[in-house]
């Protein structure tokens, strides 16, 4: 096996909290590793909505790939990867074993986001309209009739939201009995919502793939322009589980207003925490980890006690940042100029 690569960051998880906060700690002037399988929840966007500066036509896959050739630019180093295992070592430093590479960094950072879940059996795929983000899609059905897919309290309160853009809202059982709380069914029921029993046995797309009508085992035809499933969330704790971190009842990982979580050192942002699943969110989560990050392992300034005990400082002490970093900042703006000028902070 491979010596293990030495970072002073990891990130794990190449989704916009991840790159987001890997931009920051390398901009930062910290030697930061991300690693990703690829793919994800954003990757499967095919439009991109509600980023300031991004264009709805734009990709998941392209938002991404923009993302990941910026953190590299700065210098960050990439590993496409898969973690399988973390663990604290005798040092107080974290060591990732990948499927092909081993890390050895101060600061972890998990950005391994969810899964949404599924129908049991799947229910035929919907193409192009199939959405899973309220916050996100909602606008796209104004006056148009759609669908909530779901047995429970989450299904329920996505149909009776939707009444604010459409006036034609149907929640579908697919053939399952409904496992929302007797309050929910009674404020449902109180709503002008349908709700269809029968399973879903076949889907209808136009030419350019989206969504025009369902058919139901009772032989009934309903148009919908697409709508939304409403099964819960996986989340994708398994690193955070091994590192011992808290874990919240609904399965997220347990994190203050910076990403730290319960164990020192590590930290989780994105869809893997608690709040709303967008990807501005993911963003300012991921902005505020990396800089709570380079609040505790920055060099400058020192304290009293650290001058005291370093003796008398020179200009040969500074910067405090690596060599590696030093010459990639370098090269970066040697190549793109230093014209630019950015929001201050302290």
């Amino acid at each position: 096996m491979s010596e293990p690569q030495e970072y002073q960051v990891t990130v794990v998880g190449g989704g916009p909290a991840g790159l987001t906060t890997a931009l920051y700690t390398t901009r930062l002037g910290h030697d930061t590793a991300l690693v990703d399988r690829g793919g994800g929840r954003a990757a499967m966007m095919a439009d991109t909505h509600n980023v300031i500066g991004v264009t709805e036509e734009t990709h998941g896959k392209e938002f991404l790939q923009t993302g990941l050739e910026q953190v590299k630019s700065y210098g960050a180093d990439h590993y496409r990867d898969f973690v399988t295992d973390a663990e604290r070592t005798d040092d107080g430093r974290f060591r990732l074993e990948g499927n092909d590479v081993t890390i050895l960094t101060d600061r972890v950072v998990l950005a391994t986001g969810f899964s949404d879940g599924h129908p049991n059996p799947p229910a035929p795929r919907t193409a192009r309209g199939l959405h899973y983000c309220l916050h996100c899609d909602a606008y796209m059905f104004v006056d148009a009739p759609v669908y909530v897919m779901g047995t429970g309290n989450s299904a329920a309160y996505v149909a009776m939201i939707m009444l604010n853009f459409t006036d034609e809202v149907d929640v579908l059982l697919n053939g399952d009995e409904p496992t929302w709380d007797e309050d929910v069914g009674r404020q449902l029921r109180a709503h002008p919502v349908d709700v269809v029993d029968e399973e879903v046995t076949g889907i209808e797309n136009d030419e350019d793939g989206w969504l025009e009508a369902m058919t139901f085992e009772d032989g009934t035809r309903r148009e919908y322009r697409g709508g939304f499933a409403m099964y819960g969330s996986n989340y994708n704790t398994g690193l955070a589980e091994q590192l011992d971190c808290d874990i919240n009842d609904d399965g997220t990982v347990a994190v203050d207003d910076h990403g730290n979580t319960s164990v020192e050192g590590v930290y989780a942002v994105g869809d893997v925490t608690p709040g709303h699943n967008q990807v501005p969110t993911a963003m300012g989560e991921g902005a505020r980890a990396g800089i709570d990050i380079h609040y505790g392992l920055r060099k400058f300034p020192m304290s009293l006690e650290e001058l005291e005990a370093a003796g008398e400082l020179s200009r040969a002490d500074a910067p405090g940042i690596s060599e590696r970093m030093r010459e990639r900042a370098r090269a970066h703006e040697s190549n793109v100029g230093t014209g630019s000028v950015e929001a201050a902070d302290d």
